[in-house]
């Protein structure tokens, strides 16, 4: 919710998250709201979560102590940020083909 800063659904959670299992994210999303992390809205039939200021606050908390802790295991290698940025689009490439193939290896 956070990383695209709108709105989501709980099945645009579970999709994004590779989740076929919605009670799991529905439960997470109730621990969330009840520590005021997130909020939910209903529109018609649907229910829409989105990060509150102190979700948005952590999340840029969590994000400082993640570059750090990366940036540093980096310049141990010898390499920069931008490695690390290719790398996770090469990353993210595989990924998406790798699912891909999954639903495809499951459809046969």
């Amino acid at each position: 919710m956070h990383h695209r800063d709108n709105e989501q659904r709980r099945v645009d959670i579970c999709f994004m998250l590779n989740i076929e299992d919605t009670h799991t994210v529905n439960y997470a999303l109730k621990k969330l709201i009840k520590k005021e992390l997130i909020i939910g809205k209903k529109r018609g039939k649907e229910m829409y979560y989105a990060t509150t200021e102190k979700g948005h606050e952590l999340c840029k908390e969590y994000r400082a102590i993640r570059e750090e802790c990366l940036i540093s295991g980096l310049s141990s290698m010898n390499h920069g940020p931008e490695d690390l940025s290719k790398t996770a689009a090469t990353l993210r490439s595989l990924s998406g083909m790798y699912d891909q193939a999954a639903r495809a290896a499951a459809c046969l």
